[in-house]
């Protein structure tokens, strides 16, 4: 385990290249969705110190869990991160709604729960932008080791940001930081959930813990089944970390 002098130094190194990202950018901040999660909090307890005063977190709820939301105001108060609050929940269900009339009456199945969750992501990243628009900040994002490398986050939804500063991050890395950082253990410790849907978590969606991806991502032996269906999700995501491809035609002849 690492001591706590090499964690504050990789944290000062994170600090820096954020500082950098939004220096090369042109920009004045960073803006934060802070869903109440391990990850968005030590991402939050990062802006905060690259930009303490430039920096804004937003809670987003939408059918949400009360805890959630409670967890997010103790991390943004526990660093004192200036918060705002978006409520998406009747933009969400109003879309939804119309997309299963217009579905319908052409004959098609709406189906409903991963259209739902997704839709609930990619609605949390057009807030973000909003914000980031209106102050000329940033949207960090908050996709550690595992989830990258697996593809568990939405496209053009959680992964639709700027910049990631934890992607390298093994869960148990994340962990270890937002400890480092001072966020209470109810945080540091919580049962990891994008909150798509009443009773999600992460690792039930994945199909396999977040301590096997870790033990894969550092080289550790795993079970034979483990790797396969790691490696699986990582095969069937990859087009999410990458740019949609683009039909290159030839150009026409000149007369």
């Amino acid at each position: 385990m690492w001591s706590k002098s090499e964690l504050e130094s990789r944290i000062q190194m994170a600090i820096a290249w954020l500082r950098e990202q939004v220096s090369q950018a042109g920009v004045q901040g960073v803006v934060i969705g802070i869903s109440g999660g391990v990850d968005s909090a030590v991402v939050a307890g990062l802006c905060k110190r690259a930009f303490p005063e430039n920096s804004v977190g937003v809670i987003m709820p939408s059918q949400s869990a009360p805890e959630d939301r409670e967890d997010a105001l103790l991390i943004a108060k526990t660093y004192g991160l200036k918060v705002i609050e978006v409520d998406l929940g009747e933009v969400h269900q109003g879309i939804l709604e119309k997309v299963n009339q217009g579905l319908q009456k052409q004959g098609l199945t709406f189906e409903g729960r991963l259209s739902q969750g997704n839709l609930k992501a990619r609605l949390r990243m057009s807030t973000l932008y909003t914000v980031a628009n209106a102050l000329n900040y940033l949207v960090v994002g908050t996709d550690n080791a595992p989830e990258s490398y697996t593809g568990y986050f939405t496209k053009y939804g959680d992964g639709g940001v700027d910049v990631l500063p934890i992607s390298s991050l093994t869960k148990t890395e994340v962990r270890a930081w937002a400890a480092q950082l001072g966020l209470p253990d109810k945080i540091v410790n919580r049962v990891p959930t994008a909150g798509l849907w009443p009773g999600q978590t992460d690792e039930s969606e994945m199909g396999i813990t977040y301590d096997l991806i870790d033990r894969y991502l550092v080289g550790e032996e795993i079970p034979a089944e483990g790797i396969e269906k790691i490696e699986k999700l990582h095969r069937q995501s990859e087009h999410k970390r990458y740019l949609p491809p683009a039909l290159d035609l030839p150009k026409p002849e000149r007369l």
